[in-house]
């Protein structure tokens, strides 16, 4: 795959020096960034969610049996998060091998940006999320953490042979998923974090984000990476019709209904429940009807965002320039409005504990109604813009080593 160089006067969306710069000097795409800030927003809302609604935890907000269309569109939408930020991980993973960031140097920082990424998610995140007794929440950012270690090898090969890894990571996992079904033991907990899901309700853990398919995804991303360094208009011209492709391509698999997905779609009462039962694709572990179908919807995303301008991109651009220091503030400002909204309804302070279980949430009868859920989503997204307005010009002034850890 051929690989342009992407020099600032041929991209208009490459900010001038010194503002738009990568932390080793390179020029930035300000689409990526924007389109990370904008699933980031969208992150905010499926949280707002978890923390507010209450059916958040008593039913699938996705089952088209139990849901309505408000509700579903709410859930789904956010299934674009995760999978944008680990293809966007592994694009700027190929930037920065393309950059000059190579051999040893690469994967030594892939390492120690992965194990710090898991140490997080242990500790500063799932406290964060749970602000009860000891529990491990293994989400998305240990997804990112481990297959970026993953990366430290595969970073060294050609982006066609990871493209071409990845590609057979997505279509075969769930083939050794279902030679290994019966896995017990030591070997059970591997097979979980490797490519299935598990709650270790005594050993307090939660893993909902196997590692393989996620980074299958890293590795599209990454063996995409060439496309995104194309000259503007040559990007539009083969970006637009990959995008539709993977679209046309979830159609196509979920319409055959065989090895796409591991959950059936069914005709039901209304076309309404048929198509959100069409739409209804596994997230846990990312199944390749879910890979297309989000990633086509993203990359349309990425190409309609390079037009953008104004207050809305320069907000974008500041949550996406400080994805990890956002995602974390926004934890616990929900964390936070969720004790204030337990205090002035009387409820009891145990209400706002645990909430990984969700155990004290359902007994207790928490939650508002999806109208409150959108109200928290725009209030965090409002105290989150001066935070990472703030954080932005820090990054975007200094270039201390550390701040590349954030």
């Amino acid at each position: 795959m051929a690989t342009a160089a992407l020099p600032a006067d041929e991209d208009v969306l490459v900010e001038p020096m010194p503002k738009g710069l990568t932390r080793s000097g390179a020029a930035r795409l300000d689409a990526i960034d924007m389109l990370r800030g904008l699933v980031i927003a969208i992150m905010v809302l499926d949280h707002a969610r978890d923390f507010f609604h209450y059916y958040a935890f008593r039913f699938d907000p996705t089952d088209a049996t139990q849901t309505w269309p408000l509700l579903f569109a709410t859930r789904w939408v956010t299934h674009l998060c995760a999978a944008t930020f680990v293809f966007l991980s592994g694009v700027s993973i190929y930037f920065q091998k393309a950059n000059g960031k190579t051999g040893n140097t690469l994967s030594a920082f892939l390492v120690k940006r992965g194990l710090w990424l898991v140490f997080l998610e242990c500790t500063v995140v799932t406290f964060g999320f749970n602000m009860g007794e000891p529990f491990l929440f293994l989400q998305v950012i240990w997804a990112i953490g481990m297959s970026m270690i993953c990366m430290a090898a595969l970073a060294r090969l050609p982006s066609r042979w990871v493209l071409a890894i990845g590609i057979v990571l997505l279509f075969g996992y769930q083939l050794v998923a279902t030679a290994t079904a019966g896995a017990s033991g030591a070997w059970g907990v591997l097979r979980a974090l490797a490519i299935g899901t598990a709650f270790y309700q005594e050993a307090h853990v939660l893993a909902f984000y196997a590692v393989i398919p996620w980074l299958s995804v890293m590795c599209l991303g990454f063996g995409l990476g060439p496309l995104y360094r194309l000259p503007r208009d040559e990007r539009f011209r083969r970006l637009l019709p990959l995008a539709i492709g993977l679209l046309l391509g979830f159609v196509l698999l979920r319409l055959l209904d065989t090895y796409g997905d591991p959950v059936p779609w069914t005709h039901l009462q209304t076309p309404v429940k048929t198509f959100m039962s069409f739409m209804n694709v596994s997230k846990y572990p990312p199944s390749p009807d879910y890979v297309l179908a989000t990633l086509g919807v993203s990359i349309l995303l990425f190409l309609m965002l390079e037009a953008l301008r104004g207050p809305l991109a320069t907000v974008l651009l500041a949550y996406g320039r400080t994805p990890l220091f956002t995602y974390v503030c926004h934890i616990y400002i929900l964390h936070v409005m969720m004790v204030l909204a337990a205090l002035a309804v009387g409820a009891p302070l145990a209400v706002t504990a645990d909430t990984v279980s969700s155990q004290k949430m359902v007994q207790m009868n928490w939650g508002f109604s999806l109208g409150f859920v959108y109200s928290a989503w725009l209030l965090t997204l409002l105290a989150l813009i001066p935070l990472s307005l703030w954080f932005s010009g820090v990054k975007r002034r200094r270039r201390d080593w550390w701040l590349s850890y954030l």
